[in-house]
């Protein structure tokens, strides 16, 4: 019978020339590259503050609580807290405010803005200046630097007492646009 020996030495060799073998390891590439990043403005305006391009609010033309026996009432639209209309514009985008006449043009004799009651009429004008000398008619326009920084442009309004006013609450809607 034969016998056999195992002394383990058989391994050894295996491994020692594993170890002294020239090792395939695998080595990590790099990959390079950019991420291109950019931006376009476009001009832009905002009006007290909003930047809507519709139904944008440029404020309001109060002329109080007076009696029916008024001769004159004077106001100023009020656009943003502080009395007047706030526009910026980007620079280089000069911008051009125009007004119509309202949506009771034309229902007091002579023409012009009219506060309206039912069929009840209270003429009115908006000025440029607080003097009231230079009146804002239909299709008169406003001009406003666009240099980045808030322009403020003041509108002033004079609403003129009638006889047979009735107690009430009288309005108008003037359309604005701005224009850059």
């Amino acid at each position: 019978m034969m016998r056999r020996f195992n002394s383990g030495y058989g391994v050894v060799p295996v491994l020692l020339l594993a170890a002294l073998s020239p090792v395939h390891i695998a080595h990590a590439q790099t990959v390079t590259g950019t991420i291109d990043a950019s931006i376009t403005l476009v001009a832009a305006c905002e009006v007290n503050g909003d930047t809507a391009t519709s139904n944008v609010d440029f404020g309001s033309l109060d002329f109080g609580s007076v009696s029916t026996f008024f001769t004159s009432s004077d106001a100023q639209v009020d656009g943003n807290g502080s009395g007047n209309i706030s526009v910026q514009c980007s620079p280089g985008s000069d911008a051009t405010i125009t007004i119509d006449s309202g949506a009771n043009d034309a229902a007091v004799a002579g023409g012009g803005r009219a506060l309206a009651n039912g069929s009840v009429y209270i003429p009115y004008d908006i000025y440029s200046d607080a003097g009231f000398s230079t009146v804002l008619n239909n299709g008169s326009t406003l001009s406003v630097t666009g240099d980045g920084t808030e322009q403020t442009v003041p509108i002033y309004g004079r609403a003129v007492g009638v006889a047979g006013l009735s107690p009430g609450t009288y309005t108008d809607t003037i359309s604005v646009t701005l224009t850059f």
